[in-house]
């Protein structure tokens, strides 16, 4: 009696680990791994009492549809799980964010459209990691962030047309990529990759199939093939313009910069403003050709050109104001720092307060003039002559602009 309650006892304890679906077919192998084998077997949904040891399993070549979350909730201590060959179109938040052992993870040849990428966080192990043969048509640049023991990516036969800059930033032990059949529009967003191929050591397996669908000019040629001269990073220069001259009296300041950029595809114009009180973000023009303004930034004039102009520019408006160009290659910047001054005499007070306008031989800005790139500064200070009267009537005031006397304290021309 007392052996056979022995046994008893002793199956008892082995019960959990030896529980097995009856669609699957569960083992030891010799290195202690137990594996639960469930592929062909027609299975429509993640089978239901796996022990909880299971560091394998497979359901490869099922009819499985939808991962729930928690789907694999039986399972916390998987290593390698193999769902390749299934029917999956669904896959909730959460179906794999527990499996944090993972190092093997098969979604090939599914019907995955739409990933929960955020599941991947707390699989810092994988290692390699199929999702092949889907209908993935985008990723996130963070995607694989926090994948650092990544050998093996596989992405081919997808639906991409694009990858972010940076998508496979961060990813120290990837050793293997397949991006190849997917139908990329090789417009200067992908132009990353180029160059990105050119450095790595990964290798790029069947890198001559990642080819160009469009635009048509480049289709049927290798990403790796997109001329240089197509995608060029931007560059950008600022210059000042000025409505005063010495003849003519004026009763306010027009301060007006003009942003010049160059590159491929041609850039997009943005502005952005910082003063003491506002800080101000304008994308592109806001005045029509029939000079109606269509933003409510009145105060700042930004034209198609590539002007803007600030009307009664006045001690309110002094600040940082820079112009950035930025196409599918890349952003450029430069930036000048605009300070507003009246005096009596304004070449002499300027050379005596700032000494770094001496060697600009305190010459005055016409209409035009460019600010020097050799020079160190970015401060654009305008002086502008005050009469005495003015002054005394002012109280100290800055009162408006009667004469223009325009100096440049620090920098003639900016250009990055």
């Amino acid at each position: 009696m007392r052996p056979l309650l022995c046994c008893l006892g002793l199956a008892v304890l082995l019960a959990p680990c030896l529980a097995c679906p009856s669609a699957c077919s569960c083992s030891t192998k010799k290195n202690g791994r137990l594996l639960a084998e469930c592929a062909y077997k027609e299975l429509q949904e993640v089978p239901e009492g796996l022990s909880s040891n299971v560091t394998i399993l497979t359901l490869s070549a099922n009819r499985i549809g939808w991962l729930r979350q928690g789907a694999f909730t039986e399972v916390p201590e998987v290593q390698s799980l193999w769902l390749g060959y299934n029917q999956i179109g669904v896959v909730e938040p959460g179906a794999f964010a527990l499996l944090v052992h993972l190092k093997n993870l098969d979604l090939s040849h599914n019907k995955i459209a739409d990933f929960p990428w955020q599941d991947l966080q707390n699989l810092s192990g994988l290692q390699i990691l199929k999702m092949n043969n889907n209908r993935l048509a985008g990723l996130p640049r963070d995607a694989f962030r926090s994948l650092k023991d990544l050998r093996s990516l596989w992405l081919n036969d997808n639906e991409l047309t694009t990858l972010a800059e940076g998508t496979f930033d961060n990813l120290p032990s990837l050793s293997q990529l397949q991006i190849f059949n997917n139908p990329f529009n090789c417009s200067c967003k992908v132009f990353w990759l180029k160059k990105w191929t050119e450095n790595t050591s990964v290798s790029i397996t069947k890198g001559g199939s990642t080819l160009c669908v469009a635009p048509s000019k480049l289709k049927g040629r290798a990403v790796t093939d997109i001329p240089d001269h197509h995608c060029v990073a931007p560059s950008v220069q600022l210059t000042y313009l000025s409505n005063l001259d010495n003849t003519v009296t004026y009763d306010g300041l027009t301060l007006t910069l003009h942003c010049s950029v160059a590159g491929s595809p041609p850039p997009e114009i943005r502005w952005k403003i910082q003063t003491s009180s506002r800080h101000v973000e304008i994308s592109g023009p806001n005045v029509a050709r029939d000079g109606n303004v269509k933003q409510s930034q009145e105060h700042f004039l930004v034209f198609k050109n590539g002007t803007m102009a600030i009307p009664n520019f006045s001690k309110e408006d002094e600040g940082i104001y820079t112009c950035l160009a930025v196409n599918d290659v890349g952003t450029r910047d430069v930036s000048v720092n605009v300070a507003l001054a009246g005096s009596e005499n304004p070449a002499e007070d300027l050379l005596r307060d700032d000494p770094q306008a001496s060697h600009l031989g305190g010459r005055s800005c016409y209409k035009g003039d460019e600010m020097d790139p050799s020079s160190a500064g970015e401060k654009l200070v305008i002086v502008y002559h005050m009469p005495r009267e003015s002054k005394s009537r002012a109280g100290g005031a800055v009162p408006q602009v009667h004469l223009g006397t325009l100096l440049l304290a620090l920098g003639i021309m900016l250009c990055c």
